[in-house]
Order: structure tokens, then C-alpha cells, then sequence
């Protein structure tokens, strides 16, 4: 065993993973998983730079890290960081900052990268699942961007497009620096335009249609499906490798586009950062399920961070 920490940190989340390792018996054995919403990429669709504020979060973040790390002894650590990151002019002051506090430089990982790691993290433990029929079609629905993976045994074809539930949220539903709460046709018209015509590059690279099970990553799905489950708290286990119905996926989506604020934040299993957000990347999800005509998504809590932890081992 070896024992590895994975850091993964998005536009909307950063994230940590701290595993023992067996690439003998393919068994990742987890120690300790978390996520602080930190919202890096705040503002960086609309200035090309990652705001004061933000970078300040995720340090904060970063010490937390670094603490638990070093408690847990993990001898090997890698920082991958994805969409925010990778579209900033000021990329080189938050990778000093993460490097002074964790003493690792972060990895600006490409979109087909991030797209390897998601694949790899969210289907090696399906190997031998009698039920779920390969290929595999792998969305991670993040903050700035959504990758989708086709492939069985080995990828097929992988391809980021820059289309999440942060960068569509502050692009469509943001006026005068607040949420439209609501949104009305025309924003909801508008942001479906942009996931249309991002699925539209990504079918240029990936066969999404030839796919024959949806598998569905990050915080805007597994919070979907704890609304589905009417989950009293957001319990991992109960939404690890739960399934979601296409039509429960419409109704929840309809039902979060005509929410308000409050109503959203009073479902228990929401995160408070979430709360702005889960409607566009909702949206997503939906869309994607109706271009390949999707019945229902598998849900898997296992994600890029599951990836990034096996290349470190």
C-alpha cells in the first residue's frame, strides 16, 4: 500500500482525497474525502483573472489541507488543478500561493487530462458489474466546464468543453451582481443555447450516442440525486452508484428553474454553495441525457480525485 493525497481544485470546489493505494489488487482504500466550496473561479468568465477574495478562500482551504495531510503521513501529494485555473492571467500567483502553503506545484492540467483522471476514477471499480453495459459515457458536470469520456477498457474519445454550473450561471443569471431568482425564459432559453452548442464540439471528439450507460460525476449530479432520494442530509453512501430515471431528472430540473432562492436552500441536502448554482448544472445534465437519449445516469461519488490518486500511485 502506499498512501497518497489527491487534491483536485476546480472552479467552484477544491477537494481532497487521502488513500492507501494497492496497484496490485486495484484497491483504493479511502481515509479521509472532503470538499470546501471556495469559488475560484468567481468573476474569471467575465475578467480573465482570478479575484483577491477568491485566491484568499482557497488558500484557506489549502492550509486545512495541508494539515490533514501531514496528521495522515501521505507520502506522495499531487495538486491538479482544472477550468479556473487554466483561463486566468494570473494563474502564476495562485500557483505560488498553493505551492508556499502545500509544498507541491499545482498541475494546470489540460481539459483532456482532467478528462482521463474523471474516466478512471469513475469506472475502474465497475469492472465486473454484470448490470451496467459498456461503453461508458463519463460526465463530470463542474464549475467552469464539463468533460465527457466514451470508452470501455480504454478511452475512445474525450473532450472538455467549457460549459458548467458556475461559468453559465454568472454568464446567463447574474444582473447587478445578484442571482435572477427565477430566471425566465430567456435566460433559461440562453444558457440551453450554450449546452447545445458545447455538446455540439464535443460530439465532434467523443461518440457520445454510442455510449450505453451514462455516468454522472461532481456536485450538481450527486446533489440531484439525493433531491431524488429526498435525503434528509447529503449521505455519500446512499448516493454512490444510485440511479436517477430521465424523468426524475426533467422533474427536478423544472422544479430548481422556478425555485426560488429559499426553496432551494431549504432542501436538506444542499450545500449552501450550491444553492445559486444546481439549476444550470442541472441543465446540463438534462440536456445531455436528451441528446443520446439517456433513460436514467449512474451516480458515482468516485471522480477525477479517485483518477489523480491512482496516477500518484
Amino acid at each position: 500500500m502506499t498512501r497518497v493525497a489527491a487534491v483536485d481544485c476546480g472552479t467552484n470546489s477544491i477537494r481532497l482525497l487521502v488513500a492507501d493505494a494497492d496497484p496490485a489488487t486495484g484497491e483504493l482504500v479511502e481515509l479521509d474525502r472532503r470538499m470546501i466550496i471556495v469559488r475560484l473561479g468567481q468573476g474569471v468568465d467575465r475578467t480573465g483573472r482570478l479575484a483577491p477574495e477568491a485566491l484568499e478562500r482557497t488558500f484557506a482551504a489549502c492550509r486545512e489541507y495541508a494539515a490533514v495531510i501531514k496528521e495522515l503521513g501521505a507520502e506522495r501529494v499531487r495538486f491538479v488543478a482544472t477550468s479556473a485555473s487554466r483561463d486566468a492571467e494570473n494563474r502564476d500567483e495562485f500557483v505560488r500561493g498553493v505551492f508556499d502553503i502545500l509544498g507541491v506545484e499545482p498541475e494546470v492540467i489540460s481539459g483532456d487530462a482532467e478528462a482521463e483522471f474523471s474516466f478512471t476514477g469513475a469506472t475502474r471499480e465497475l469492472t465486473g458489474r454484470t448490470d451496467l453495459t459498456r461503453p461508458y459515457l463519463v460526465v463530470d458536470i463542474g464549475g467552469g466546464s464539463t468533460e465527457f469520456v466514451v470508452g470501455d477498457d480504454h478511452v475512445r474519445g474525450a473532450r472538455s468543453v467549457d460549459i458548467g454550473c458556475v461559468r453559465l450561471t454568472e454568464r446567463h443569471l447574474v444582473r447587478d451582481g445578484a442571482v435572477v431568482d427565477p430566471p425566465g425564459p430567456e435566460q433559461i432559453a440562453a444558457i440551453r443555447a450554450d449546452i447545445e452548442a458545447a455538446l455540439d464540439l464535443a460530439e465532434r471528439d467523443v461518440p457520445l450516442r454510442e455510449a450505453h450507460t451514462l455516468v454522472g460525476l461532481a456536485g450538481s449530479v450527486t446533489t440531484l440525486s439525493a433531491i431524488a432520494q429526498d435525503l434528509p442530509a447529503y449521505d455519500s453512501v446512499a448516493i454512490h452508484h444510485s440511479r436517477i430515471p430521465y424523468d426524475r431528472v426533467r422533474e427536478i430540473t423544472e422544479w430548481l428553474l422556478r425555485s426560488t432562492h429559499a426553496e432551494r436552500e431549504a432542501v436538506p441536502s444542499m450545500h449552501p454553495g450550491r444553492v445559486d448554482v444546481i439549476a444550470a448544472g442541472a441543465l446540463v445534465l438534462l440536456s445531455i441525457m436528451e441528446r443520446i437519449g439517456a433513460t436514467e445516469v449512474v451516480v458515482s461519488e468516485h471522480d477525477i480525485l479517485d483518477g489523480i490518486a491512482w496516477s500518484v500511485a
